[in-house]
């Protein structure tokens, strides 16, 4: 059987960070039987990054690589009916996300006022975290924010980044159905793993109150989440 190795689970959410819950929410879209084991110690990954997929003697990492060897591999069917031009929306998209993780992630790392929540959090719910290792993740992305260009900013000016993503998304969301239509495709799980990761954090940032303003968002969210977890069951 297929293991998906990714991080931790948080407020009910089956991963923490946005790539590994975006694939987690592809494979059980998907139907995919799998194994979902939840680490934090990246040292046997591709490129030392979570999320990362063992398919019998293959090691796939990076979340986009992940879904295309399953959709090669598999030939999984959840994108077939999709134009050129919606590939090009689900490209773009995705592209936008990715932008939208270092403001997610500088508002959990590097704000002051929502680090204490992120911490407790964390250190509630996983019992073989210590707060020495959470203060030592925090020293690194401190960095990886500076170096990324992101920690030069002001945290609003971080916040209204990523609000602008998220703008531009909750825009493609009609008031039922998914973005293509009355089914999801790969795109729904991408949103989904991002936004999954601010409406059910019970940590009101600046991106928390944004998705709350838009109802698109919300419900899409909730739909999804509602699917993957009536699913194909995976193991513990």
């Amino acid at each position: 059987m297929m293991t998906l190795y990714s991080y931790p689970d948080l407020f009910g959410v089956a991963d923490n960070n946005p790539f590994g819950l975006k694939v987690f929410a592809f494979m059980r879209l998907c139907g995919m039987e799998f194994e979902h084991r939840h680490i934090l110690d990246t040292s046997l990954a591709p490129r030392g990054q979570l999320p990362y997929l063992v398919d019998g003697e293959e090691t796939i990492g990076d979340s986009d690589g992940i879904i295309a060897h399953l959709k090669h591999r598999y030939d999984l069917r959840i994108d077939h009916a999709l134009s050129p031009g919606q590939l090009n929306l689900d490209f773009l998209v995705r592209r936008t996300l990715d932008d939208l993780y270092w403001p997610m992630s500088f508002s959990r790392w590097r704000d002051d006022r929502f680090w204490p929540s992120f911490r407790d959090a964390i250190l509630a719910t996983h019992e073989d975290v210590s707060a020495s290792d959470l203060e030592a993740a925090r020293e690194y992305n401190r960095l990886r924010y500076h170096y990324q260009g992101i920690g030069r900013y002001e945290p609003e000016q971080v916040y209204a980044r990523g609000i602008d993503d998220l703008r531009v998304v909750a825009d493609l969301l009609g008031n039922d159905g998914f973005v293509f239509g009355p089914e999801p495709a790969t795109v729904d799980a991408a949103i989904y793993g991002f936004v999954a990761n601010i409406y059910f954090y019970r940590i009101d940032t600046p991106l928390k109150q944004y998705v709350l303003s838009r109802p698109a968002l919300v419900r899409h969210c909730e739909a999804i989440h509602e699917r993957i977890n009536n699913e194909v069951r995976v193991s513990p």
